[in-house]
Formats: structure tokens, C-alpha cells, sequence
């Protein structure tokens, strides 16, 4: 089968490795989507990603596929259902595993059918879920990152009637906008360093309810709409800086949210501008537990119509495109939002 293969050189091939096998609690998965990560991908790419270090590595973990077989002791799963965040399982000889998502074929697990058996799930299995049988599956890919940031909006300890100030508009603060509008927070605030002027223009067109580009005085333009200053400061980017500007923000016993993840692991704390009490929080990798217990309402909110994954997928290439569409997360051209491969025909 073909898979993309990211190199100690950073560079990015299409390989054939072999189907991945599976046992009695798995199914195998052909694979029809899978979500770019303008984080972790990038990162690995890079070779910027804390504790990832071992190259030729099978790229991709946002995927989305349709089962094919399945294993004898698999109960929550039949054949052509869709399903959520399969893995390549054991990487095969020669390659290590990135996830490998963006493969023809992939491997999920049936979790409730180990726990019936006396099994102990890996966490990832907790995430791997079935969708519902008309959702598109491209567009579906985007609720990979549905999921986790709704769970780490809960972990961050979102309420409603709180105030929240979301640094990074691509598709996480993107995300974190939503989620804290349907969550019933306010005043939403989005930020970002808007180069080509329709980010935080999307942003508003979501759900915030005030915008500001970081040419501004964010500090002053937050205060003037909290003067009492903001329970939530969300940084979905990875900008530790950052960190410091939102002590001036956050309201007594605030919030600082750190979810995006930063290439810079260490940097100086000023608290001098901060309440009293105030917490920071780092929560950069999510939980796939708490990711599979998100999956419903996801489901839900797409089901009624107040969330439509085709709002945030801008751009959708073919895996022998998988350049192109590394480059566009580089160059971030107006317009881009989630990229997704399609690795279906």
C-alpha cells in the first residue's frame, strides 16, 4: 500500500509498505481522509517535536476510513462502517510510526470488546469510533480536531458566562471560538497576527464577538471590554511569550490555557502584572480517553446542524499531492484554513 514518509532530511515521500495486519479485537481500515496538523505534522517534519526523534516515520493521525474486515472478537464494529482516528499499528520494517494515517490502510480497535474479555485498552482505542453512516468522509477528518479541542476546553475548565481571549486563529483557535460559543461562554475574544486580513474576519463570522489583530494594543483593547479582566486566556498556537502578555489579562483566580505547542521548550515567567492568584495550565497533548467521550456530542452538534465541519476545511488534496499541501500550510496563503488528504478515489 502507499503511505507518506517524512525523512531525517525533512523531506516527504510516498512509499509502498505492506497492509498492516491485524488481530481478534481489531479491524482493518481503508482509509478515505486524513486532516493536516499544522502543529504536530509540521513539527515532526521539522524535527521540532519534543521526544520525537526516530526517522523514516509514517506521517498522519487525523484520519478518518471505512471498516473492511474485522477480527473475530470484534463486536462494536461491522464492515463499511465509518470510523474515527485508526492508527498504522506496528510500523513495518525499515520505518518507524508517526501515527501513519495518511496510508491506504490502517488498523482501529474494538475497546468495549477487550473490556468484556478481561482486555486492558490501549488509551488510543478509546478515540476510535464509529461515525454516523451519511457523514461525508473527508470533511469528516475535521472531527478529529473537534474532538480534542472540545476536550480540552473541558480540561481547561470552560463555563458559561465565562470570558475567554483565544490567541491563534487557524483551525484549533478556530475551534476553541465554537466550542466556547456553544458552550455559553462571553464575551469571546479572537486574536491573531493577521497577515492577509480574513482570520479573525472567519472568526467573527463563527461566533466571536470581538476580534483584534496583535498589531494592536491586545492588553488594552482586552480590558476595555473585561475591565475586571478575562477568566480564560487560551494560547492555541504555541507562542510562550505570550504567556507574559496574558498575566496582564486575566482576571483574579484567571486562567492562562496553554494548548498550542511551542518549538521552544523553556521560557521566563513575570507574574508582577498578574493577580494575586492565577493558574497556567499546559495541556498539549490530548487525552484519547476524554477524546472518545467528546465523540457524541460532536456527532450531536453536527446531527442538529450548529456545527458543519464543512466550515472549517478550506483546501482537500490527493496523497500524491501531499507536497502541495505541506507547502500551503508553510506559506499560509488567505483563505486556508484545515487541509485535508484524500486517500480514497
Amino acid at each position: 500500500m502507499k503511505s507518506l514518509a517524512v525523512f531525517e532530511d525533512q523531506s516527504l515521500k510516498i512509499v509502498d509498505v505492506p497492509v498492516p495486519e491485524y488481530g481478534d479485537y481489531e479491524c482493518l481500515v481503508k482509509m478515505e481522509s486524513c486532516g493536516v496538523c499544522n502543529g504536530t505534522d509540521m513539527k515532526i517534519i521539522h524535527g521540532k517535536l519534543k521526544g520525537f526523534d526516530t526517522y523514516p516515520a509514517l506521517l498522519g493521525h487525523e484520519g478518518v476510513g471505512r471498516v473492511v474486515e474485522k477480527g473475530a472478537k470484534v463486536t462494536s464494529f461491522e464492515i463499511g462502517d465509518l470510523v474515527t482516528l485508526p492508527f498504522i499499528g506496528k510500523a513495518p520494517e525499515g520505518y518507524y510510526s508517526g501515527w501513519g494515517t495518511y496510508s491506504e490502510y490502517n488498523i482501529i480497535a474494538d475497546y468495549k470488546a477487550k473490556l468484556a474479555n478481561g482486555i486492558q485498552p490501549d488509551e488510543c482505542d478509546y478515540a476510535q469510533r464509529k461515525l454516523p453512516a451519511d457523514f461525508d468522509p473527508v470533511d469528516s477528518a475535521m472531527i478529529i480536531t473537534f474532538r480534542e479541542v472540545l476536550s480540552e476546553a473541558k480540561t481547561f475548565g470552560f463555563e458559561p458566562n465565562q470570558s475567554v481571549f483565544i490567541m491563534g486563529m487557524g483551525p484549533v483557535g478556530l475551534c476553541f471560538v465554537k466550542f466556547a460559543k456553544l458552550m455559553g461562554m462571553g464575551p469571546v475574544i479572537a486574536c491573531d497576527r493577521d497577515r492577509t486580513g480574513d482570520k479573525l474576519e472567519y472568526a467573527k463570522k463563527i461566533g466571536a464577538d470581538y476580534v483584534v489583530n496583535t498589531k494592536e494594543d491586545i492588553m488594552k483593547f482586552a480590558r476595555k471590554i473585561c475591565p475586571d479582566g478575562i477568566d480564560h486566556v487560551v494560547d492555541a498556537v504555541g507562542i510562550n511569550s505570550f504567556i507574559n502578555q496574558a498575566m496582564e489579562m486575566i482576571s483574579y483566580d484567571g486562567n492562562i490555557d496553554v494548548y498550542g505547542i511551542s518549538e521552544t521548550l523553556k521560557t521566563e515567567i513575570d507574574w508582577s502584572k498578574a493577580p494575586f492568584n492565577w493558574k497556567l495550565k499546559f495541556s498539549t497533548w490530548p487525552s484519547k480517553i476524554l477524546e472518545g467521550e467528546a465523540h457524541l456530542q460532536i456527532c450531536s452538534w453536527i446531527q442538529s446542524g450548529v456545527l458543519n465541519p464543512k466550515d472549517f476545511v478550506s483546501h482537500v488534496f490527493p496523497l500524491d499531492e501531499a507536497q502541495k499541501a505541506f507547502d500551503m500550510v508553510k506559506e499560509k496563503p488567505k483563505g486556508m484554513r484545515k487541509i485535508v488528504i484524500k486517500l480514497s478515489e
